[in-house]
């Protein structure tokens, strides 16, 4: 019964030893294709065009937002901080 039991653990060890080492290698492995991606094909850097900024126009309008979209919202945060 002893032998069976320290045959067990053996066996244990040595599957849980074999998970750790297949997850380092698998850890180092994506790390160093990562580098590898990233150093012969680096990501284009997105081209960021500037907005021509207008002095009248209201802030809700140049992000896209309906303003009564945005006065709905407020509203409702409004009404919900003030309750109790």
């Amino acid at each position: 019964m002893n032998n069976l039991i320290n045959d067990g653990f053996g066996l244990m060890l040595l599957g849980m030893g074999f998970v750790f080492l297949f997850l380092g290698v698998l850890i180092f492995a994506t790390t160093y294709m990562s580098k590898l991606l990233t150093r012969y094909f680096p990501e284009a850097m997105p081209v960021v065009k500037p907005r021509a900024a207008t002095a009248t126009a209201p802030a809700a309008k140049s992000s896209g937002v309906d303003p009564k979209i945005t006065a709905a919202i407020t509203a409702a945060i409004h009404q919900h901080r003030n309750r109790k």
